[in-house]
């Protein structure tokens, strides 16, 4: 680490970097998964979850650029293999292709977990006074909530 004065120690940067870290892989194990099932999705609802799920891989996209970048400002190396992902992520993988109903389910329960990462990572950037990575995990949380919400809206009748 270089010498840096943003108002937030080196024990606060850290945990709050090891925090972010988390949601990284978390958003992009999240990433992965959507990118898969859109390119694999049939059945009945086809089209409208091969499209809903390019419209959240493409903000998952962005997202985890958001957060490598805020890792990096706080001046702390962001992980980018798919080892450190695994070892850092909440949610599994999956094998095969699932149905179009697991896909959704699986998808849902991700964004419930980014959602669970979001608040765990933002209780940190609060103690240590960061409105900057509070800002930024606050506005993935709705994102991710209102992901859930309309994942869980398509299976219902």
């Amino acid at each position: 680490m270089t010498s840096i004065n943003i108002g937030i120690n080196e024990e606060g940067r850290l945990k709050i970097a090891e925090g972010l870290k988390k949601l990284l892989a978390d958003s992009y194990t999240l990433y992965l998964q959507t990118h898969n099932f859109h390119w694999n999705v049939t059945g009945m609802q086809f089209r409208e979850l091969h499209l809903m799920f390019e419209e959240q891989y493409t903000e998952l996209a962005t997202a985890v650029d958001d957060v490598a970048e805020r890792i990096r400002t706080l001046d702390v190396p962001a992980p980018g293999t798919y080892i450190e992902f695994s070892r850092l992520s909440s949610i599994a993988e999956v094998e095969g292709v699932p149905s179009s109903t697991e896909m959704v389910e699986l998808l849902t329960k991700g964004h419930e977990q980014v959602i669970k990462t979001c608040r765990e990572v933002l209780k940190i950037a609060q103690e240590f006074e960061d409105e900057s990575t509070a800002s930024l995990v606050s506005d993935r949380m709705v994102i991710h909530e209102k992901t859930a919400w309309m994942l869980r809206a398509t299976t219902k009748n």
